[in-house]
């Protein structure tokens, strides 16, 4: 733990400080020099980045072992896709609305909080959509891949599972399939279920369903492969989102887990997922 005099806000330690604040430099800068902060840019986020920055030091993203996101979840969400695939670990902190996925901010014994933090690896879902034009997009989501319609007219929707035809024909706004790191988000507004982070699950949801009314959706296992075709494409068309990758006037989309991209998020261990998601289910 800093001493009291190098535990104020801002002020950055200097190089040639002598005993005893120099005995807890050398761990101090050590663990400090893994971090790279980032910021949205919203004014809170932007002064908590400087104060930080000036208080643990800076290091890049590229060299970093972890990056500190401050902002909200949508800024932590870009800030994983960047990182994905790469090891490297993402603690955020919450400067934005409801940061459901961010942690509590505190300037004050951030190291150590990093140090006893939990990781939890998230896997994003792979999208390939096919649009009426014949065009194939690619795109990785985190959160969920959704599909809603485009015009004034219902999206009528079949819906195929592992090659298996699940669902002939639904009428509807839309359906999302989404991970457990994104069951809180467009889902559980969707009245989708919310799923523990660990869960090897998917959520298939439907948005204002038409026909069949009383279908709520359904609960896939995460090594499911789905598949929506669009019915009537010409009539009806539907736009389709990896998070947020648009792509319009799709003809076909397929969604399944990825096999090999991964990104790692660190969580308090008194404010853990697993505790947010059991709180969530109560809240009501």
């Amino acid at each position: 733990m800093l001493p009291p005099a190098q535990a104020r806000p801002g002020r950055p330690v200097a190089a040639n400080r002598s005993s005893p604040i120099g005995r807890h430099r050398g761990t101090m800068s050590k663990a400090a020099s893994r971090l790279a902060f980032v910021s949205s840019d919203t004014t809170d986020a932007k002064a908590a980045l400087e104060n930080l920055s000036a208080r643990y030091g800076q290091t890049s993203v590229e060299d970093a072992e972890i990056v500190v996101a401050l902002g909200g979840d949508g800024f932590l969400l870009q800030t994983l896709r960047d990182t994905m695939s790469t090891g490297k670990k993402v603690y955020g902190m919450n400067r934005g609305t409801i940061g459901f996925l961010m942690n509590e901010y505190r300037a004050g014994g951030l190291v150590e909080r990093i140090a006893a933090a939990v990781a939890e690896t998230i896997r994003p879902l792979e999208m390939l959509a096919l649009t009426h034009a014949g065009e194939t997009v690619s795109a990785l989501a985190i959160n969920e891949v959704a599909l809603w319609r485009q015009s004034y007219q219902t999206a009528k929707i079949r819906i195929t599972v592992d090659e298996q035809i699940r669902l002939e024909e639904l009428n509807c706004d839309g359906v999302m399939i989404a991970t457990p790191a994104g069951s809180t988000a467009y889902n559980l507004s969707a009245h989708g279920p919310i799923l523990p982070l660990d869960a090897p699950l998917l959520a298939l949801t439907p948005v204002s369903p038409f026909r069949p009314r009383r279908w709520r959706g359904a609960l896939l296992s995460n090594k499911a492969t789905v598949r929506f075709d669009i019915l009537e494409p010409e009539k009806r068309p539907v736009n389709a989102a990896a998070d947020h990758t648009e792509v319009k006037a799709v003809a076909s989309v397929t969604v399944r887990e990825s096999p090999t991209a991964t990104a790692t998020l660190l969580f308090d261990p008194n404010h853990s997922w697993n505790e947010r998601i059991l709180a969530e289910q109560f809240r009501y």
